[in-house]
């Protein structure tokens, strides 16, 4: 199954992207022993509408290109269920072994997510209740799918 992050808004060079990219190279090297590939990060622009409604419908429109016809779709979302990460594994392994060909994992915009994709999703899954800074939230979910793929395979990376 191919895993595809969409991410609102653009991440600069620093430390927080260094150490996103490194867990998504993690991610990457180790996910096609288990059935997972991952497609890489695509970013769009934040929207430029005047009312936050307005921006979500437009961040949304942009992701539903992305959405072919068996895409698995998952929100980060703060409204979303609260997972272990032996439960996001689970999942995952769940998608992709009901015949699922893709996954898109979306980060929204600052504004969240447009209902009409919260309506659709297979699944919204929240990091908690605080509110992340979208550099670490990236951060968690390349960490969060390095050790999904951990999980899934067996590796000791995870000790619960």
């Amino acid at each position: 199954m191919k895993i595809t992050v969409h991410a609102v808004g653009r991440m600069k060079a620093g430390p927080e992207k260094q150490l996103a990219d490194r867990y998504f190279e993690r991610f990457a090297k180790s996910g096609q022993a288990v059935g997972l590939e991952f497609s890489g990060v695509v970013e769009i622009l934040e929207g430029r509408a005047q009312t936050a409604n307005e921006r979500r419908r437009e961040e949304g429109q942009k992701l539903q290109t992305q959405l072919q016809p068996g895409t698995a779709l998952m929100l980060l979302d703060e409204r979303g269920k609260n997972f272990s990460s032996e439960d996001f594994a689970g999942r995952i392994g769940l998608l992709r072994d009901g015949s699922r060909k893709a996954l898109v994992i979306a980060i929204g915009g600052a504004d969240g997510h447009d209902q009409s994709l919260r309506d659709q999703a297979d699944l919204m899954v929240s990091f908690g209740a605080l509110t992340w800074p979208h550099q670490l939230v990236r951060v968690m979910l390349g960490e969060q799918l390095y050790r999904a793929v951990t999980i899934l395979s067996g590796h000791p990376y995870h000790r619960s």
